[in-house]
């Protein structure tokens, strides 16, 4: 794929341009996901006590709540204010930085997935967040901003896919996205989040060589009918390239591309490996 550059229209560049510089401030951010430390699976430790993180965390008889208990010495605040006691909690919907309980400057994020309860520990002084240098990101190129079409599912699907932690995971699919480059048709598979927007998860013939082993992509919700703009410029390196206590999920089978897709964010700059 080849572009004159006298085609290359200046609002897409500058909307482009904005769109790094929001994704730069997101990663970046204090508890961005750079400040991971450490996800806990309070299976992995029924005694309630997990690594670096005070209190005692159990899961409830029904597994529906988390019940934290916290001495005055333990240093939790719980909405800010201190923990000294026990409080049953749920999962943290919004920002890491918005959870209920804290610890001095770190934030505890509680998370479930598949009927298990963990524990996140977001610190904004991880040696992550202190060596990232920044992403290494391809100059914007027209060519990778495909028209698509979204085909839904009758009905949502889950596979099974391994995940970045070792374990395997459902993944719950909605449709796919069909989009052509060079005169060839390609599908990804997408799951349809809340607001109707896409997320795939992809890999092509540079993953692993000269970009992480795999992307996501997520396009805008689709038109009425069907159409929807496939923007590879927008591809995003996965959180667990920021920090390796993420659970993302891998490509689906036949979510990855036998192209090499030149755009998007590549991988981390080189720099100081604190991980």
């Amino acid at each position: 794929m080849s572009t004159d550059v006298s085609d290359v229209s200046p609002i897409a560049v500058q909307e482009w341009e904005s769109w790094r510089e929001r994704r730069a401030a997101t990663v970046s951010a204090p508890y961005g996901p750079l400040s991971l430390t450490g996800t806990h699976w309070l299976a992995d430790h029924p005694e309630g006590r997990l690594p670096d993180v005070p209190g005692v965390w159990r899961a409830d008889e029904d597994g529906d709540e988390v019940v934290l208990t916290a001495a005055d010495g333990d240093g939790l605040t719980a909405d800010g204010r201190r923990l000294d006691g026990e409080i049953r909690l749920t999962a943290d919907r919004g920002p890491s930085e918005g959870s209920r309980i804290a610890a001095g400057g770190r934030r505890l994020v509680l998370l479930r997935r598949e009927g298990l309860w963990a524990v996140r520990s977001f610190d904004p002084e991880s040696a992550a967040r202190r060596a990232f240098r920044g992403v290494e990101t391809t100059p914007y190129d027209p060519d990778w901003t495909l028209p698509g079409r979204f085909r839904p599912y009758g009905t949502s699907r889950t596979v099974r896919v391994g995940n970045a932690d070792g374990r395997e995971r459902g993944l719950g699919l909605g449709g796919e996205i069909v989009f052509t480059v060079d005169g060839t048709e390609h599908t990804l598979q997408v799951a349809v989040e809340p607001d109707g927007s896409l997320w795939a998860v992809f890999a092509d013939t540079t993953s692993g060589k000269e970009s992480y082993r795999f992307r996501f992509l997520r396009p805008t919700a689709p038109a009425a009918d069907g159409t929807v703009t496939v923007d590879f410029n927008r591809s995003l390196l996965p959180p667990c390239a920021f920090a390796d206590h993420f659970i993302c999920p891998f490509p689906p089978p036949g979510n990855t591309l036998p192209i090499a897709v030149t755009a998007g964010e590549r991988d981390l700059l080189p720099g100081r490996d604190a991980r």
